[in-house]
């Protein structure tokens, strides 16, 4: 009988690779032990924030819940990033708000033209964004929840009170927040 060896035994390799797959996706964040603090009590803020968020949102508008969602994370997960920052999160807002209502304005009937628009109001709201330095990129799922949602000043004004709430928030606890990620 053979022995076995890494040429003979061919599932050895593929083994290894899933040891390093686990190993990587069953990590913990090396700074968690000195700062767990931070990450429970910026999770907790943030699961408070959403939830208001949540309250004020009928179950017609919940895809735009979603992008809201990323939004929250942006902001208490990562707020020294330039995407959590008011200029990004309050005019990506803008920018996707509008892009979405737009997009309502051009008839798309049919599953290849709904899909095409959809895809241009992503594109359109990213190209915005990056233009006028307004980086968020939740905010073009904004952008396609309102196309996919409709318009209702009920849902803009919704969107533009969360984004002001959210940088509020961002402000008020600048000095406090960490970055996690």
């Amino acid at each position: 009988m053979p022995s076995e060896t890494s040429e003979s035994n061919p599932t050895k390799p593929v083994v290894k690779l899933i040891r390093r797959i686990k190993n990587s996706l069953i990590k913990i964040d090396s700074e968690f032990k000195q700062q767990w603090h931070h990450y429970l009590i910026q999770s907790v803020l943030a699961a408070l924030c959403f939830m208001l968020v949540l309250w004020v949102f009928n179950d017609e508008e919940m895809v735009i819940t979603t992008s809201i969602g990323a939004s929250t994370f942006i902001v208490f997960a990562m707020p020294k990033a330039v995407t959590a920052q008011p200029r990004s999160l309050i005019g990506g807002y803008l920018i996707g708000l509008a892009v979405g209502s737009l997009s309502l304005a051009i008839p798309h009937e049919t599953f290849l033209p709904t899909i095409a628009v959809y895809a241009a109001v992503v594109g359109v709201a990213m190209l915005l964004m990056v233009v006028t330095d307004t980086e968020h990129p939740p905010a073009c799922g904004i952008a396609l929840g309102v196309a996919i949602s409709g318009w209702s000043w009920w849902v803009g004004l919704t969107i533009v009170i969360t984004a002001v709430i959210l940088t509020i928030v961002h402000i008020s606890l600048a000095r406090y927040l960490k970055d996690l990620v």
